[in-house]
């Protein structure tokens, strides 16, 4: 799709709003291990939306019912992908946005690439005014070559794009490569429901990211609450990654990348010393999604897809010890 990714993240530069949509929140009592347990055992037993990428693509179904999901999205390829959903205003599908979308973005990312940031964005205002409706409703964030994430969403009857907008290393977007794909979600409502986390997750642009519990290695459910959702200086709003920090990793480096609007931001391959495990993309304000995962002992970090995140609190380095031992969230050492 090109510069559809743009045209499916940023969000309004002409001041429209975009659609309301459905509150979902938790109750904040602290949940056992047992039903932590359960609430995995739940996703092992139930219908999993399989998602598959081999190169630039997403092999998936083509049609969901409505309701609770979850995605198993396994990276097979040799390149950090992730997903977004994006839902579409009613009559409006991909072809739509490749005759009134894609050209103009394109134009603005040639600007962007060449040095011209001002021009490029300015370019941006020409876009239709139906795509400043496209909802951004979820998806798994970032994940590594050979790593699979497990994402839960509440999906909204309508039609939606999965896309992923990671560059390669010559600065073409995996989209320009035809990584979308359409799916429909349909009024029947599945029987799939929340789960139990045992860590809940609150991204804010006024606190940053923050958590309720200490994080212990082995089987996780995280929740993550978006208690509101932006437009920062990139035009994008707030997510939440999952990264282990191995030894050699440069957090200085690693928040630059997450910015796409710097020249190398989001750019194939990935800094050194990070491996991406998913996470919760995109969710308008109000809205719930759920990321589960198992972890060793080791350094992590939740990070946001924004531009100077760890000023605005939603870099947060935290260190994983074994269950018997007192967690101890200790940074991970600068650099």
């Amino acid at each position: 799709m090109g510069p559809h990714f743009f045209s499916l993240r940023i969000r309004p530069i002409l001041s429209l709003m975009l659609l309301p949509i459905i509150f979902y929140s938790l109750s904040a009592c602290k949940k056992s291990k047992s039903q932590v347990h359960n609430a995995q055992m739940r996703l092992q037993n139930k219908d999993i939306i399989e998602v598959v990428t081999q190169n630039m693509d997403f092999q998936t179904v083509d049609t969901i019912p409505s309701g609770w999901h979850t995605f198993r999205y396994t990276n097979k390829s040799k390149e950090p992908h992730f997903f977004l959903l994006d839902k579409y205003p009613e009559d409006k599908t991909i072809k739509d946005a490749e005759k009134e979308v894609m050209p103009v973005f394109q134009k603005g990312m040639d600007l962007i690439n060449e040095g011209k940031t001002a021009e490029g964005f300015a370019t941006l205002n020409s876009l239709p005014t139906w795509f400043f409706k496209v909802v951004f409703s979820g998806g798994s964030a970032m994940v590594s070559p050979g790593e699979q994430s497990v994402t839960t969403l509440f999906m909204e009857p309508g039609y939606y794009v999965m896309e992923c907008y990671v560059k390669m290393s010559n600065g073409i977007f995996h989209s320009t490569m035809g990584m979308t794909k359409e799916l429909i979600v349909t009024q029947e409502l599945s029987d799939g429901e929340p789960l139990v986390p045992n860590v809940r997750i609150t991204i804010s642009s006024t606190e940053g990211i923050e958590y309720d519990s200490p994080i212990h290695s082995g089987p996780q459910v995280f929740s993550v609450f978006f208690k509101d959702q932006i437009s920062h200086e990139n035009f994008v709003g707030h997510d939440v990654n999952l990264v282990r920090l191995h030894k050699n990793a440069d957090l200085t480096i690693l928040e630059n990348w997450m910015n796409w609007a710097d020249p190398e931001g989001l750019m194939s391959p990935a800094p050194k010393g990070v491996t991406f495990l998913g996470g919760v993309n995109d969710l308008p304000k109000g809205k719930t999604g759920y990321f589960s995962t198992t972890l060793e002992p080791g350094h992590y970090a939740f990070i946001a897809e924004v531009p100077n995140a760890r000023s605005k609190k939603m870099f947060q380095p935290f260190t994983v010890q074994e269950p018997t031992q007192e967690a101890k969230n200790t940074p991970f050492p600068k650099k």
